[in-house]
């Protein structure tokens, strides 16, 4: 690791948040599943599946991934994480400090439309839930109507757009479910427009 000046740890945790902020913004600039590619760079670097990385790891991913950053910022994010301080960081908790912060009414509805699909209330979204409600939907998808995509394929993919990276499981957690549309958040100003964008894509009546 670079030998960091000699600063407070107040003025490192507010020179982290800035990075992290800038690394974020990076992310969002190749798109709302930019973060999630990252995760997914991340898992690759896991040989030994342990969901954690250490400096080098994290230095490897974000100059693969095209992150623009010294080495001195990148080592104060990496700490201001590393909460044991062993040298590891978990990368499912940084991904989720990682995702763009949402104000309260669109968390409000993105909590709406998770426990819509989540029939079941087990905080899980299956293939099966997505179907009840997606299904008509999906039979208007391009590849369906050419007959290149089954149904359940056309689920699936979608489905997809949501699962973790580099370990899909074809189910959604709440926080995949989030770090998926804090993503599209970031990309709109306007929260009338936003919600308007949940309800008219999962079928909700409008406000």
């Amino acid at each position: 690791m670079v030998e960091l000046q000699s600063e407070s740890m107040s003025q490192l945790s507010n020179r982290a948040q800035e990075n992290l902020q800038s690394l974020r913004n990076q992310c969002l600039e190749m798109g709302v599943s930019g973060i999630k590619a990252l995760g997914m760079l991340f898992r690759q670097l896991d040989a030994n599946y342990s969901k954690t990385v250490s400096f080098p790891e994290f230095k490897t991913g974000t100059k693969q991934f095209g992150i623009t950053m010294s080495d001195e910022n990148l080592q104060i994010v990496f700490l201001e994480f590393d909460k044991d301080k062993n040298g590891y960081i978990d990368f499912a908790e940084f991904l989720q400090e990682l995702r763009p912060p949402l104000n309260e009414s669109r968390t409000k509805i993105i909590d709406i439309v998770f426990n819509k699909l989540d029939k079941s209330g087990d905080g899980i979204i299956e293939l099966h839930e997505l179907q009840e409600v997606y299904s008509t939907r999906a039979r208007q998808h391009p590849k369906f109507l050419m007959g290149e995509w089954t149904e359940e394929e056309v689920l699936r993919h979608f489905l997809d757009c949501f699962d973790t990276p580099g370990c899909p499981d074809g189910k959604v957690t709440r926080d995949e479910f989030f770090n998926y549309y804090a993503g599209v958040s970031s990309t709109i100003d306007d929260d009338n427009y936003f919600d308007l964008l949940m309800k008219s894509c999962w079928g909700l009546k409008k406000s």
